[in-house]
């Protein structure tokens, strides 16, 4: 975070300084910008958001103990400084297609935006945005990890990807960042539009368009209209990242030329100019490929992923682009992507138990896109001997579309050859009779987790693979680390302690 006094704040958020004091204005935020007051240290600024469950004006005080030097409200308080802006109902009448972000919502964005512009004045900050419904954060972390060859490189923790996420990441910018890798998702219309502005992007990369959120967007038109709003924020002369084999990604190609931005195409298809050949998966379902872009050999660039799954050949295609465009070599493109490891936890995260059982957690977050290639990495990893066990949990946000989608992916688990097939809950069941119909061999229904836990326990030998994969509010992503534990941690143990 770079240095800012209170009254400087105030001017760029619009506030004011409570108390209207001289000492007050003068005081210097030096230290981390936070949401969590737990999370506040000595020269910290404290951003009083109202969630959903709490307001952060509760807390002034637990930052205060932690050392904040102010806070950003939207009320006065003796507890510490302030920053106060005030609610403005006429700005959410003004434009009520946008979200209705509240006033430090929109302030904290606005101060983020000012970090950014002083350290692109500093240093020449490059910034790439990432969109997509699925593959968001892994190609984040794989971006990051690229760049990071080329220069100091910041990119957000986790899937810090919202309105809160990226203001909380541009925060931590410093005047010698030279690159910064934003993470943008989206539930609605604006959504990306508003995080553009707090981190507007000389790159932006569209991975796919899948049915995530399709519940709350209503239709995948409308979820195409939302990821297109990265495209749309490109200056003049910057470069759309486009996914050649996702026919709605590739048409995106029509708004940066109306904002003259220029275009990569990536994938697999003959149309992208960074493109996968011979692409290969080995027993432990990670992805080999050919890397192809303007001046590789004829027989393309070797890349041999350690990140499981097929599906990261198009995140790694689409960091290969970025990388390139900023001055790496395509050989040194592909030494980096090998050498790149995952980083995020729940994202393919394989554990090979002492007792011969192979956990796959990929239970941070499910859409049918994303647990289609759950599904192929787990029929790809298939043992010599021992099953492959899928252990689904409910899909959230897909709306009228739900049974469907998750009769689905029962019917392309038996189409792929799993073994079991176990669904967690409700909304999930209806994958289990999908599964049976379409000859499968054995589906089992459980209510929760525990059960599903009870049931892995007494059924789960050597040279099975079991694969964990669910929204984040199902659980799931608990349980994979419970079973990951088990026949490696003395009983009563867990790694995840402090994740919880």
């Amino acid at each position: 975070m770079i240095r800012l006094t209170l009254r400087e704040i105030a001017e760029v958020t619009g506030g004011r300084v409570h108390p209207d004091l001289p000492r007050t204005r003068d005081l210097v935020v030096s230290s981390a910008v936070v949401t969590d007051s737990r999370l506040a240290e000595p020269g910290s600024l404290y951003v009083a958001r109202r969630g959903e469950t709490a307001d952060g004006h509760d807390f002034l005080a637990s930052a205060a103990e932690h050392g904040a030097v102010a806070a950003l409200t939207n009320r006065t308080s003796d507890l510490l400084p302030c920053i106060v802006v005030d609610e403005n109902p006429q700005r959410l009448s003004e434009r009520p297609d946008r979200p209705p972000y509240d006033a430090v919502t929109r302030a904290f964005a606005a101060l983020a935006r000012e970090v950014h512009d002083r350290c692109l004045a500093a240093g020449g900050l490059k910034v790439v945005g990432i969109t997509g419904s699925s593959g968001k954060t892994s190609t984040k972390d794989l971006m990051a990890q690229v760049l990071a060859r080329l220069g100091t490189t910041l990119a957000p923790e986790a899937s810090y990807n919202s309105e809160v996420g990226v203001p909380l990441t541009v925060a931590r910018l410093t005047e010698d960042t030279d690159f910064l890798v934003a993470e943008m998702g989206a539930s609605g219309i604006g959504h990306i539009e508003h995080l553009t502005q707090v981190a507007p992007p000389q790159i932006s990369v569209v991975l796919n368009v899948g049915s995530a959120h399709l519940g709350e967007f209503g239709g995948k038109e409308a979820i195409a209209t939302a990821k297109s709003e990265i495209v749309r924020a490109l200056p003049q002369g910057g470069l759309a990242v486009l996914n050649a084999d996702d026919p709605v990604v590739a048409a995106m190609a029509s708004i940066a030329e109306e904002v003259g931005a220029r275009v990569v195409l990536v994938g697999r298809s003959a149309t992208a100019q960074v493109r996968a050949t011979d692409v290969a998966i080995d027993g432990g379902g990670r992805a080999s490929f050919s890397l192809h872009g303007p001046g590789t050999p004829d027989e393309g660039v070797p890349v041999v992923l350690r990140l499981v799954g097929r599906h990261h050949v198009d995140n790694a295609l689409a960091v290969a682009a970025v990388a390139h465009e900023w001055g790496m070599a395509w050989e040194d493109v592909a030494t980096a992507l090998s050498g790149a490891e995952a980083l995020s936890r729940w994202r393919m995260e394989v554990t090979a138990r002492p007792d011969g059982v192979t956990v796959v957690n990929d239970a941070y977050n499910a859409n049918p896109d994303s647990m289609r290639a759950a599904l192929q990495t787990l029929a790809q990893m298939r043992p010599a001997s021992g099953r492959t066990v899928a252990v689904v949990g409910g899909m959230l946000e897909l709306g009228e579309n739900a049974e469907q989608e998750h009769r689905g992916i029962g019917a392309l688990a038996a189409e792929l050859g799993i073994d079991q097939l176990v669904t967690v809950g409700d909304l999930a069941e209806p994958a289990a009779a999908a599964y049976l119909a379409a000859g499968g061999a054995d589906a089992q229904v459980v209510g929760d987790r525990h059960e599903a836990h009870d049931l892995l326990r007494r059924t789960l030998g050597a040279g099975d693979v079991v694969l964990l994969k669910s929204s984040r509010d199902s659980g799931l992503r608990l349980l994979g680390d419970d079973l990951a534990a088990e026949g490696s941690a003395a009983p009563g143990t867990s790694p995840t302690d402090g994740d919880l």
